[in-house]
């Protein structure tokens, strides 16, 4: 049998391989050990994702945590670096404790948003975030334009007839949805700037110095 000529794909310099393949230096964590720890993690942290879900229908995308006194804030974004290190580095037990403080940090905003007499996102608006991280609110005419609320969020503001000559210029845009039916852009994070986007994975305590 002939030897093949074809020479190793070259990884850029620095790259980690393991039989040729690279490597993350991110180690998988305990609650993946086994398909049954898997699953159970992930049913738990689908009731966080659905709480969290239904928060950003009732006051809009990345607004609740706006509408809170900075202390409570505080305590909510402590609790998402909690359970977002017991994502990536906890065992099963570290994961269901995390989702479920989570699942109460939430409701924690939604109570405080309440009493606060804060207005909840109109059902005439529309929220989606762009793939460069904008905010944006769907209304369907002008009349509906005062129903958007920003309170320290930056969001632009479409009409369903804006949207339609937006789309009358992107022909291939609208032909692909034609050729694709059902087809939808993924979501992605939007503003306001996220302070945990500034943490680097890290296994270190909340309190401890950041591993730059």
């Amino acid at each position: 049998m002939a030897k093949s000529t074809e020479k190793p794909k070259a990884w850029p310099k620095g790259t980690k391989t393991a039989f040729g393949m690279p490597t993350s230096d991110r180690s998988t964590p305990d609650w993946h050990a086994t398909p049954g720890t898997y699953i159970a993690g992930r049913e738990v942290l689908d009731d966080m994702d659905m709480v969290a879900v239904a928060m950003e229908e009732k006051w809009g995308r990345d607004r609740l945590r706006l509408l809170v006194p900075r202390e409570l804030r505080e305590k909510f974004d402590r609790q998402r670096y909690k359970v977002n290190n017991a994502i990536w580095h906890g065992n099963l037990q570290d994961v269901k404790v995390e989702a479920d403080r989570m699942i109460k940090a939430w409701n924690a905003l939604d109570r405080a948003a309440e009493a606060a007499g804060a207005h909840t996102l109109a059902p005439e608006v529309w929220e989606c975030v762009t793939p460069e991280g904008t905010v944006v609110a769907l209304v369907r005419n002008d009349m509906d334009l005062r129903k958007v609320v920003a309170d320290g969020r930056h969001v632009e503001v479409y009409t369903v007839a804006e949207v339609g000559r937006l789309l009358a210029n992107y022909p291939t845009l609208a032909a692909v949805k034609a050729s694709f039916p059902g087809a939808q852009v993924e979501r992605v994070s939007g503003p306001p700037r996220d302070p945990l986007q500034a943490i680097p994975d890290s296994k270190a305590p909340i309190d401890d110095a950041i591993p730059w």
